[in-house]
């Protein structure tokens, strides 16, 4: 092992962060061009989404805190001047030049994110792994004994950075390696979420459409590198809540350490110390800025997140108003863009929103994602549009939820005792793994766009009846998928045949006039 011994690699002058420009070039650059230039960025290319979500909110930290020490309480009217205007260049650089010397990723006392004392400390001076134990896509469900954790070549000092970042923020909760200091640990801030992003046309305008307000009453909220190093007794120390957004956003949830190795190619990452890190207690007051959360038929809310098997687009009326909290809850950075659009007077223009992040259970990663959405304004800031789309959305679960019931009861008669209850168990599992509800609602997804603008637009009742039509052909592209899953046996073709009138009733219900918001409640 190689201990520093002098500082290296400063996050303000290496390049680390990927990006595009506005003329298509792709290179990396460093934390002061990405603020500095962020006006000729046209987004980040970072492929990882738990890293590309990290990312953003460590740029959303470093600005927020350079605009507020240097403008002190701004508003929207200041944001809107900025995304007219540019970034207050005089501002973030002044904050850069205050706190380049806890920007060094390498540093005998001070290194970015990461805890000195771990190699010192004799409670952790042994908990040593391979670098690949804090990339989140092998840490979820594999064995820290196996060969993808050490075996994995070292990364370079910028790819480990853009690892660590998504780690902190992603991480799951339970054990982590060599169960120093805490025989468990919290979660990362965003773990098992969909993270929403609202998108500008630019580096500069996303971070101005996602940027939280300044909030005088409220204990200074203050990122990772304004605090003082964390001692061994704050890593010991019980959860806290965080003080805001730039607290959650660099959040040291595990205490981590770099190991470099100097090499022919620069500096090398192969092995690092974990350790438990400052725990982060949730707060139902003030959840995450950037994760939607729903509430489930028992009453319970939980966070929006990518399920296998679901399309995302079906979680879409989790990011628009509720205005009687009964359903969701959207990701307060909506609110933050909807603001910012209404002061430009953006009204006819859609808000473009990236959702990023994985899905997870029990620490085992099911999947990662990055998507995205164009949501017209009206969505967002119009609770009776919002409303609209919610219902319409519904209305296609609860026919999916009709098909899927039909569907299920023809499975289980081309089997022996089709009445029993476990060969109907059966017969729904089969269906689930099967094409009926992919075919269904990629079908459905054709018109989703439309749904959305005729609502936006006023014009519910073409909204209605587009949507409709939509449905009806998927449960027949549906219907004819499952059946031609199953074969053409003499048992298979009666079972079909048996439930060809249910789903011609289906079908005959949404050629009748639209329902009413009360009668598309299932």
């Amino acid at each position: 092992m190689t201990r520093t011994t002098a500082p290296a690699f400063n996050l303000l002058d290496e390049p680390w962060i990927p990006i595009r420009r506005l003329n298509g070039e792709c290179c990396d650059v460093s934390l002061t061009e990405a603020l500095m230039g962020a006006d000729t960025i046209a987004t980040l290319t970072e492929p990882a989404p738990t890293s590309l979500i990290a990312l953003h909110r460590l740029l959303l930290a470093v600005l927020h805190r350079a605009l507020s020490s240097h403008h002190g309480h701004w508003k929207d009217a200041d944001r809107a001047r900025w995304y007219r205007e540019g970034l207050p260049e005089d501002a973030i650089r002044a904050y850069l030049d205050q706190w380049r010397e806890r920007f060094w990723l390498f540093h005998p006392e001070e290194p970015f994110m990461q805890v000195a004392g771990l190699a010192d400390w004799e409670e952790t001076s042994s908990a040593c792994f391979s670098v690949s134990s804090i990339t989140i896509n092998l840490l979820y469900g594999s064995s820290l004994f196996e060969h993808e954790i050490y075996d994995a070549p070292a990364l370079d000092a910028a790819l480990a950075l853009r690892r660590l970042l998504g780690y902190l923020q992603f991480t799951p909760g339970g054990f982590f390696p060599g169960k120093k200091l805490k025989s468990s640990e919290r979660a990362g801030p965003v773990v098992n979420s969909a993270a929403i992003l609202p998108l500008g046309d630019t580096l500069a305008h996303t971070l101005l459409l996602g940027l939280h307000p300044t909030h005088q009453r409220q204990p200074e909220d203050l990122p990772a590198w304004e605090r003082q190093p964390p001692s061994i007794g704050a890593l010991r120390a019980n959860a806290q809540l965080a003080t805001g957004p730039n607290d959650r956003y660099t959040r040291q949830t595990r205490a981590i350490l770099f190991v470099p190795e100097e090499t022919a190619d620069g500096i090398q990452i192969r092995q690092v110390f974990v350790a438990a890190g400052l725990s982060l207690e949730d707060d139902e007051k003030a959840p995450d800025p950037m994760v939607s959360s729903r509430q489930t038929k028992d009453g319970k809310v939980v966070r929006v997140s990518f399920q296998e098997g679901r399309a995302f687009w079906r979680e879409l009326p989790t990011l628009v108003p509720d205005a009687s909290g009964k359903f969701s809850h959207p990701a307060a950075i909506l609110l933050w863009a909807t603001h910012l659009y209404e002061r430009l007077g953006r009204f006819d223009i859609p808000v473009p929103v990236l959702v990023a992040g994985l899905a997870s259970d029990q620490a085992k990663l099911l999947r990662w994602r990055i998507d995205r959405f164009d949501l017209p304004l009206p969505l967002i800031n119009n609770p009776e549009a919002a409303a609209e789309f919610r219902d319409q959305i519904r209305y296609a679960e609860d026919v999916y939820f009709r098909l899927r019931m039909i569907s299920a009861e023809m499975i289980a008669e081309t089997m022996p005792d089709p009445a029993h209850k476990d060969t109907r168990a059966r017969a729904k599992s089969i269906l689930d793994k099967g094409p009926t509800a992919p075919v269904f609602f990629s079908a459905a997804e054709r018109a989703l766009a439309a749904l959305m603008q005729r609502i936006a637009a006023g014009d519910v009742e073409g909204a209605h009846q587009h949507w409709r039509q939509q449905l009806k052909l998927a449960v027949q592209r549906a219907w004819s998928a499952t059946g031609q899953a199953f074969g053409d046996s003499p048992r298979v073709m009666r079972a079909i045949a048996r439930a060809d009138p249910s789903v011609r009733r289906l079908i005959r219900s949404l050629e009748q006039p639209a329902m009413t918001s009360e009668e598309t409640s299932p």
